[in-house]
Protein backbone atom coordinates (compact mmCIF):
# COMPACT_ATOMS: atom_id res chain seq x y z
CA UNK A 1 0.00 0.00 0.00
CA UNK A 2 2.05 2.94 -1.15
CA UNK A 3 -0.49 6.08 -1.36
CA UNK A 4 0.75 7.65 1.99
CA UNK A 5 3.00 10.35 2.54
CA UNK A 6 3.01 9.37 6.46
CA UNK A 7 1.76 5.83 8.36
CA UNK A 8 1.86 6.38 12.15
CA UNK A 9 2.03 3.25 14.00
CA UNK A 10 0.05 3.82 16.97
CA UNK A 11 -3.46 5.40 17.07
CA UNK A 12 -3.06 6.72 20.81
CA UNK A 13 -3.04 10.09 22.05
CA UNK A 14 0.79 10.60 20.97
CA UNK A 15 0.12 8.78 17.06
CA UNK A 16 -2.98 10.67 16.52
CA UNK A 17 -1.30 14.23 17.48
CA UNK A 18 1.31 13.48 14.85
CA UNK A 19 -1.43 12.47 12.16
CA UNK A 20 -3.64 15.02 12.92
CA UNK A 21 -0.73 18.09 12.28
CA UNK A 22 -0.08 16.17 9.00
CA UNK A 23 -2.77 15.50 7.91
CA UNK A 24 -3.70 19.70 8.55
CA UNK A 25 -0.58 20.22 6.32
CA UNK A 26 -2.39 18.33 3.43
CA UNK A 27 -0.27 14.99 3.51
CA UNK A 28 -1.34 11.65 3.30
CA UNK A 29 -1.61 9.84 6.50
CA UNK A 30 -2.43 6.05 7.62
CA UNK A 31 -2.72 5.17 10.95
CA UNK A 32 -2.39 1.24 11.94
CA UNK A 33 -3.17 0.23 15.15
CA UNK A 34 -3.80 -3.71 16.50
CA UNK A 35 -6.83 -2.84 19.46
CA UNK A 36 -10.16 -1.94 17.51
CA UNK A 37 -10.69 0.98 19.85
CA UNK A 38 -8.49 3.22 21.94
CA UNK A 39 -7.69 0.84 24.76
CA UNK A 40 -4.44 1.98 26.46
CA UNK A 41 -2.96 4.80 28.30
CA UNK A 42 -4.95 7.24 26.15
CA UNK A 43 -7.92 6.46 27.29
CA UNK A 44 -7.30 5.06 31.20
CA UNK A 45 -6.19 9.05 32.49
CA UNK A 46 -7.94 12.27 33.59
CA UNK A 47 -8.04 13.97 30.49
CA UNK A 48 -6.22 16.56 32.15
CA UNK A 49 -4.11 18.78 30.18
CA UNK A 50 -1.66 20.77 32.47
CA UNK A 51 0.54 23.07 32.04
CA UNK A 52 1.24 24.77 35.14
CA UNK A 53 4.19 22.12 37.11
CA UNK A 54 5.52 20.95 33.90
CA UNK A 55 8.95 20.64 33.42
CA UNK A 56 10.93 23.32 31.71
CA UNK A 57 11.97 23.85 28.65
CA UNK A 58 10.88 21.31 26.64
CA UNK A 59 7.92 19.51 28.41
CA UNK A 60 6.50 23.20 29.68
CA UNK A 61 6.79 24.54 26.08
CA UNK A 62 4.95 21.40 24.61
CA UNK A 63 2.20 21.31 26.99
CA UNK A 64 1.54 25.41 26.79
CA UNK A 65 1.19 24.19 22.52
CA UNK A 66 -1.05 21.35 23.29
CA UNK A 67 -3.12 23.24 25.55
CA UNK A 68 -3.81 25.52 22.14
CA UNK A 69 -4.38 22.97 20.08
CA UNK A 70 -6.77 21.07 22.07
CA UNK A 71 -9.00 23.96 22.90
CA UNK A 72 -8.65 24.45 18.91
CA UNK A 73 -10.03 20.70 17.81
CA UNK A 74 -11.87 20.29 20.70
CA UNK A 75 -15.20 22.34 19.49
CA UNK A 76 -14.90 20.89 15.75
CA UNK A 77 -14.51 16.89 17.11
CA UNK A 78 -17.08 17.37 19.51
CA UNK A 79 -15.27 17.08 22.28
CA UNK A 80 -16.47 18.49 25.65
CA UNK A 81 -14.22 20.27 27.83
CA UNK A 82 -15.95 19.93 31.37
CA UNK A 83 -13.71 21.59 33.44
CA UNK A 84 -10.56 24.54 33.08
CA UNK A 85 -7.84 25.91 35.50
CA UNK A 86 -6.12 23.92 38.56
CA UNK A 87 -6.09 24.45 42.25
CA UNK A 88 -3.14 22.93 43.91
CA UNK A 89 -4.37 22.59 47.60
CA UNK A 90 -1.59 22.63 50.29
CA UNK A 91 -1.67 22.43 54.16
CA UNK A 92 1.88 22.82 54.84
CA UNK A 93 3.92 26.38 55.67
CA UNK A 94 6.89 24.67 53.22
CA UNK A 95 4.13 24.02 50.70
CA UNK A 96 2.69 27.74 50.74
CA UNK A 97 5.95 28.90 50.13
CA UNK A 98 6.85 26.54 47.26
CA UNK A 99 3.92 27.77 45.52
CA UNK A 100 4.65 31.42 46.11
CA UNK A 101 7.55 30.73 44.89
CA UNK A 102 6.45 29.00 41.54
CA UNK A 103 3.86 31.89 41.32
CA UNK A 104 6.59 34.75 41.18
CA UNK A 105 9.03 33.05 39.18
CA UNK A 106 8.97 32.97 35.07
CA UNK A 107 6.59 29.94 34.97
CA UNK A 108 4.22 31.14 36.63
CA UNK A 109 2.45 33.85 34.91
CA UNK A 110 -1.34 33.86 35.43
CA UNK A 111 -1.38 32.06 38.72
CA UNK A 112 -2.11 33.05 42.01
CA UNK A 113 -1.87 32.23 45.12
CA UNK A 114 -5.37 31.92 47.41
CA UNK A 115 -5.90 32.19 51.00
CA UNK A 116 -9.11 31.78 53.67
CA UNK A 117 -11.75 33.07 52.00
CA UNK A 118 -10.64 32.96 48.53
CA UNK A 119 -9.88 29.31 48.35
CA UNK A 120 -13.25 28.00 46.67
CA UNK A 121 -15.61 25.16 48.09
CA UNK A 122 -15.66 22.03 47.85
CA UNK A 123 -11.94 22.71 49.21
CA UNK A 124 -12.07 22.09 52.90
CA UNK A 125 -11.03 25.97 53.67
CA UNK A 126 -10.71 24.94 57.28
CA UNK A 127 -7.65 22.64 56.84
CA UNK A 128 -6.08 24.44 53.88
CA UNK A 129 -3.33 27.01 54.30
CA UNK A 130 -3.61 28.29 50.48
CA UNK A 131 -4.20 27.14 47.19
CA UNK A 132 -2.14 28.10 43.78
CA UNK A 133 -4.88 28.70 40.98
CA UNK A 134 -3.80 28.53 37.58
CA UNK A 135 -6.13 29.47 34.58
CA UNK A 136 -4.10 27.59 31.93
CA UNK A 137 -5.41 23.58 32.07
CA UNK A 138 -8.54 22.20 30.80
CA UNK A 139 -10.07 18.12 31.01
CA UNK A 140 -11.76 16.46 28.59
CA UNK A 141 -13.24 13.12 29.40
CA UNK A 142 -10.33 10.93 27.41
CA UNK A 143 -13.16 8.13 26.91
CA UNK A 144 -15.34 9.86 24.49
CA UNK A 145 -12.72 12.20 23.52
CA UNK A 146 -10.10 10.42 21.70
CA UNK A 147 -12.58 8.23 19.89
CA UNK A 148 -14.07 11.54 18.95
CA UNK A 149 -11.05 13.03 17.81
CA UNK A 150 -10.04 9.60 15.70
CA UNK A 151 -13.21 9.92 14.14
CA UNK A 152 -13.45 13.56 13.12
CA UNK A 153 -10.31 13.01 11.73
CA UNK A 154 -11.16 10.37 9.81
CA UNK A 155 -14.50 11.95 8.34
CA UNK A 156 -12.92 15.84 8.01
CA UNK A 157 -9.12 15.78 7.24
CA UNK A 158 -9.05 12.00 5.47
CA UNK A 159 -6.71 9.85 8.17
CA UNK A 160 -6.98 6.42 6.74
CA UNK A 161 -7.25 3.94 10.23
CA UNK A 162 -6.56 0.86 9.57
CA UNK A 163 -7.00 -1.47 13.12
CA UNK A 164 -6.82 -4.71 14.15
CA UNK A 165 -3.54 -5.73 12.87
CA UNK A 166 0.04 -6.24 14.24
CA UNK A 167 3.18 -4.53 13.53
CA UNK A 168 6.62 -6.23 13.54
CA UNK A 169 9.15 -4.44 11.77
CA UNK A 170 10.00 -0.75 10.58
CA UNK A 171 12.67 0.24 8.12
CA UNK A 172 13.08 3.18 5.68
CA UNK A 173 9.92 3.45 3.50
CA UNK A 174 7.97 0.03 4.56
CA UNK A 175 5.87 -0.90 7.57
CA UNK A 176 5.56 -4.65 7.73
CA UNK A 177 2.36 -6.01 9.48
CA UNK A 178 0.34 -9.04 9.61
CA UNK A 179 -1.95 -7.85 6.88
CA UNK A 180 1.09 -7.20 4.20
CA UNK A 181 3.25 -3.97 3.69
CA UNK A 182 2.56 -0.10 4.35
CA UNK A 183 4.99 2.44 2.62
CA UNK A 184 5.49 5.57 2.53
CA UNK A 185 8.24 7.96 2.95
CA UNK A 186 7.87 9.03 6.40
CA UNK A 187 6.94 6.67 9.09
CA UNK A 188 6.37 7.61 12.77
CA UNK A 189 5.97 4.82 15.47
CA UNK A 190 4.21 5.40 18.73
CA UNK A 191 4.63 2.16 20.54
CA UNK A 192 3.18 3.46 24.04
CA UNK A 193 3.52 0.54 26.65
CA UNK A 194 5.15 -1.97 24.27
CA UNK A 195 8.96 -1.52 24.37
CA UNK A 196 9.56 -4.80 23.60
CA UNK A 197 8.64 -5.62 19.62
CA UNK A 198 10.04 -2.17 17.66
CA UNK A 199 12.94 -0.96 18.36
CA UNK A 200 13.49 -2.51 21.76
CA UNK A 201 17.25 -1.45 21.91
CA UNK A 202 16.45 2.20 21.96
CA UNK A 203 14.11 1.82 25.20
CA UNK A 204 16.66 -0.21 27.04
CA UNK A 205 19.68 2.60 25.88
CA UNK A 206 17.49 4.95 27.47
CA UNK A 207 16.70 2.75 30.50
CA UNK A 208 12.60 3.00 30.05
CA UNK A 209 10.70 0.68 32.01
CA UNK A 210 6.98 0.42 32.54
CA UNK A 211 4.52 2.63 35.35
CA UNK A 212 1.22 0.62 36.44
CA UNK A 213 -1.12 3.71 38.50
CA UNK A 214 -4.35 2.98 40.35
CA UNK A 215 -7.34 5.45 39.21
CA UNK A 216 -10.93 5.49 40.64
CA UNK A 217 -14.18 6.80 39.65
CA UNK A 218 -16.60 7.80 42.38
CA UNK A 219 -20.36 8.82 42.15
CA UNK A 220 -21.48 12.42 42.09
CA UNK A 221 -20.53 13.52 45.64
CA UNK A 222 -23.49 16.39 45.67
CA UNK A 223 -21.20 19.33 45.02
CA UNK A 224 -19.42 20.76 41.83
CA UNK A 225 -15.52 21.53 41.64
CA UNK A 226 -14.75 24.77 39.44
CA UNK A 227 -11.49 23.22 38.61
CA UNK A 228 -9.29 20.02 38.69
CA UNK A 229 -7.61 19.67 42.07
CA UNK A 230 -4.11 18.75 43.21
CA UNK A 231 -2.30 18.69 46.73
CA UNK A 232 0.58 18.86 48.25
CA UNK A 233 2.09 15.88 46.98
CA UNK A 234 2.05 17.47 43.59
CA UNK A 235 4.55 19.95 44.27
CA UNK A 236 6.78 16.68 45.15
CA UNK A 237 6.08 14.83 41.73
CA UNK A 238 6.15 17.90 39.44
CA UNK A 239 9.25 18.42 37.89
CA UNK A 240 8.53 22.46 37.25
CA UNK A 241 8.61 22.97 40.75
CA UNK A 242 12.12 21.63 41.41
CA UNK A 243 13.83 25.03 41.04
CA UNK A 244 11.60 26.29 44.26
CA UNK A 245 14.07 26.88 46.67
CA UNK A 246 11.41 25.85 49.63
CA UNK A 247 10.86 22.15 47.42
CA UNK A 248 13.56 20.35 49.55
CA UNK A 249 12.39 21.18 53.14
CA UNK A 250 8.83 19.99 51.46
CA UNK A 251 10.09 16.86 50.79
CA UNK A 252 11.54 16.36 53.95
CA UNK A 253 8.28 16.73 55.95
CA UNK A 254 6.50 15.14 53.55
CA UNK A 255 9.01 11.73 53.57
CA UNK A 256 8.24 12.09 57.63
CA UNK A 257 4.74 12.37 57.53
CA UNK A 258 3.43 10.67 54.35
CA UNK A 259 5.94 7.86 53.56
CA UNK A 260 3.55 5.09 52.24
CA UNK A 261 2.18 7.66 50.22
CA UNK A 262 5.78 8.50 48.77
CA UNK A 263 6.84 4.41 48.38
CA UNK A 264 3.89 3.99 46.16
CA UNK A 265 4.00 7.19 44.27
CA UNK A 266 1.12 8.76 45.44
CA UNK A 267 0.01 12.19 44.46
CA UNK A 268 -3.32 13.47 43.61
CA UNK A 269 -5.39 14.67 40.96
CA UNK A 270 -9.39 14.95 41.43
CA UNK A 271 -10.89 16.05 38.43
CA UNK A 272 -14.89 16.14 37.69
CA UNK A 273 -17.24 14.89 34.93
CA UNK A 274 -20.58 16.17 33.22
CA UNK A 275 -22.06 13.72 35.59
CA UNK A 276 -20.57 15.04 38.97
CA UNK A 277 -18.73 11.93 38.93
CA UNK A 278 -14.81 12.26 40.06
CA UNK A 279 -11.71 10.91 38.36
CA UNK A 280 -9.29 10.24 41.69
CA UNK A 281 -5.79 9.14 41.16
CA UNK A 282 -3.08 8.23 40.96
CA UNK A 283 -0.33 6.00 42.33
CA UNK A 284 3.44 4.63 40.33
CA UNK A 285 4.81 1.50 40.76
CA UNK A 286 7.41 0.52 38.49
CA UNK A 287 8.83 -2.62 36.83
CA UNK A 288 9.43 -4.09 33.12
CA UNK A 289 5.87 -6.17 33.57
CA UNK A 290 3.79 -4.65 36.42
CA UNK A 291 1.46 -6.92 37.96
CA UNK A 292 -2.09 -6.41 36.77
CA UNK A 293 -3.40 -6.14 40.42
CA UNK A 294 -4.65 -2.86 41.97
CA UNK A 295 -4.02 -3.47 45.97
CA UNK A 296 -7.09 -1.82 48.20
CA UNK A 297 -4.77 -0.38 50.31
CA UNK A 298 -3.11 1.89 47.48
CA UNK A 299 -6.56 3.26 46.53
CA UNK A 300 -7.49 3.89 50.16
CA UNK A 301 -4.05 5.93 50.58
CA UNK A 302 -5.44 8.12 47.11
CA UNK A 303 -8.74 8.29 48.76
CA UNK A 304 -7.65 9.45 52.19
CA UNK A 305 -5.50 12.21 50.36
CA UNK A 306 -8.58 13.37 48.87
CA UNK A 307 -10.28 13.71 51.78
CA UNK A 308 -7.64 16.19 53.36
CA UNK A 309 -8.34 18.39 50.69
CA UNK A 310 -12.15 18.39 49.62
CA UNK A 311 -15.43 17.71 51.31
CA UNK A 312 -15.32 14.49 50.56
CA UNK A 313 -18.11 12.17 51.99
CA UNK A 314 -17.57 8.34 52.21
CA UNK A 315 -16.86 7.19 48.88
CA UNK A 316 -19.24 5.58 46.39
CA UNK A 317 -16.79 3.46 44.13
CA UNK A 318 -18.09 3.21 40.70
CA UNK A 319 -15.15 2.26 38.81
CA UNK A 320 -11.58 1.12 39.50
CA UNK A 321 -8.54 0.80 36.79
CA UNK A 322 -5.37 0.43 35.98
CA UNK A 323 -2.88 2.42 33.50
CA UNK A 324 -0.03 1.39 32.10
CA UNK A 325 2.47 3.94 30.64
CA UNK A 326 6.60 3.87 29.46
CA UNK A 327 8.46 5.94 32.20
CA UNK A 328 12.05 7.18 31.23
CA UNK A 329 14.93 9.32 32.93
CA UNK A 330 13.24 11.79 29.93
CA UNK A 331 9.53 13.14 29.90
CA UNK A 332 9.57 12.11 25.94
CA UNK A 333 11.79 11.17 23.62
CA UNK A 334 12.35 11.18 19.40
CA UNK A 335 14.94 9.12 17.36
CA UNK A 336 15.28 7.80 14.18
CA UNK A 337 16.37 4.48 14.28
CA UNK A 338 16.17 4.21 10.02
CA UNK A 339 16.23 7.34 7.03
CA UNK A 340 12.73 8.45 7.32
CA UNK A 341 11.88 6.60 10.61
CA UNK A 342 11.16 8.55 14.07
CA UNK A 343 10.47 6.40 17.13
CA UNK A 344 8.90 8.66 19.46
CA UNK A 345 7.43 7.73 23.08
CA UNK A 346 6.56 9.80 25.95
CA UNK A 347 7.91 8.58 28.93
CA UNK A 348 6.69 10.61 31.71
CA UNK A 349 2.81 10.09 31.60
CA UNK A 350 2.15 13.14 30.08
CA UNK A 351 1.13 12.18 26.90
CA UNK A 352 -2.70 14.02 26.99
CA UNK A 353 -0.70 17.54 28.13
CA UNK A 354 1.95 17.18 25.67
CA UNK A 355 1.47 15.07 22.66
CA UNK A 356 0.31 17.91 20.47
CA UNK A 357 3.33 19.92 21.02
CA UNK A 358 5.89 16.92 21.03
CA UNK A 359 4.06 16.29 17.81
CA UNK A 360 4.75 18.79 15.94
CA UNK A 361 8.54 18.61 17.38
CA UNK A 362 8.52 15.34 15.31
CA UNK A 363 7.48 17.00 12.32
CA UNK A 364 9.69 19.84 12.24
CA UNK A 365 12.82 17.63 12.60
CA UNK A 366 11.82 15.74 9.54
CA UNK A 367 12.08 19.31 7.59
CA UNK A 368 15.40 19.60 8.90
CA UNK A 369 16.58 16.37 8.75
CA UNK A 370 15.18 14.33 5.60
Amino acid sequence: MDDSDLVVVGAGIVGLAHALHAARAGQRVTVIDRDAQANGASIRNFGFVTVTGQGAPHTWRRARRAREVWAEVAPLAGIAVHQRGLLMAVRRPEAVAVIEEFAAGPMGGGCTVLRGAEIPAPLRGADLLAALHSPHELRVESRDAIPLLAAWMEGALGVRFVRRIAVHAVGTGVVETTRGSFRAPRIVVCPGADLATLFPDSFARREVTLCKLHMLRLADPGWRMSAPVMSDLGLHRYRGYAECPSLPALRARLAAEQAEELEHGVHLIVVQGADGSLVVGDSHHYGPTPDPFQPEHVDALIIREAQRVLDLPAPRFVERWTGLYPSGPEDAFFEAPAPGVRLVSVTSGTGASTAFGLAEDVLADFEANP
